[in-house]
């Protein structure tokens, strides 16, 4: 059940109330029933957390996720962190940042050094939105990024991704710039949210503060097309001044459309 079931509910709101509603995710002015929810509200809670704890919980397996035809245009592979185990991702987060040393090797002998960019997808903590979004992101960066005359590293996909991998995909592959496309924690707002970590030669020194993130990447919030735009647009930043992290701002705005309001 969605909002849109509490038609008696929004009848009793002015307009301006209703407009508000109708322009964001958030569970606003839901009314109640004595000191409770409505029922209605109570069902579509617990729908959103099922959603979420399925998100979370999902093994990524790639042609569920991104189909076989997307897979072989993009010759995809997939490498693993110290994780052995889901279970094992979601209880020790530092596995997550390491990559085993079978990956480790086979990222060396088929991925390019020294590339301008190398992009990188990484379940997180939500396979669904690396099915949702991945699929019209990915041709959007790397369209982009060769538009711009940058060489592109060969994407590839990481089982218990975290982060903090960044970092040691620097040190492997020693781009100028990695962009990581990772699955974000769900909400009860949608369960399809994807991040893009970015940083400029990352190495095991670098922490959260050398680190950049476009995040909020899904159809109620930042569209592929100007998540591709803002990404590409601070990685020419991090090329230029030759640093990521907290001293660098976007400079480019959100181009008007990017945030999707309901019709």
């Amino acid at each position: 059940m969605t909002r849109d079931a509490d038609s008696y509910l929004a009848a009793d709101f002015p307009d301006v109330l209703r407009k508000i509603r109708e322009r964001t995710p958030a569970r606003i002015l839901a009314g109640r029933a004595g000191a409770a929810y409505r029922t209605s509200t109570q069902l579509e809670l617990r729908e959103a957390h099922a959603a979420a704890r399925d998100a979370v919980c999902a093994e990524l397996d790639l042609e569920s996720a991104l189909g076989a035809a997307f897979i072989k245009q993009w010759n995809l592979f997939e490498v693993r962190t110290q994780a052995h185990s889901k279970a094992e991702y979601l209880l020790q987060p530092d596995l997550g940042r390491r990559l085993g040393e079978a990956s480790r090797r086979e990222l060396t002998n088929r991925c390019s050094r020294e590339t301008d960019i190398q992009i990188t997808i990484g379940d997180g903590l939500s396979v669904t939105a690396v099915a949702a979004q991945v699929p019209s992101l990915l041709p959007l960066l790397d369209a982009g990024a060769r538009a711009r005359g940058w060489t592109v590293g060969h994407p590839f996909v990481i089982r218990y991704c975290r982060v903090g991998v960044l970092n040691e995909i620097g040190e492997l592959l020693a781009p100028k710039v990695t962009v990581l496309l990772i699955g974000e924690r769900p909400g009860l707002a949608t369960a399809e949210s994807l991040s893009a970590y970015m940083a400029y030669r990352p190495d095991r020194s670098h922490t959260d503060a050398n680190r950049n993130l476009i995040s909020n990447i899904h159809s109620r919030g930042l569209r592929p097309q100007g998540a591709a735009d803002r990404i590409l647009n601070l990685a020419a930043q991090m090329i230029t001044l030759r640093l990521s992290g907290f001293s660098i701002r976007e400079q480019m705005p959100p181009a008007p459309g990017d945030l999707a309001i309901p019709e």
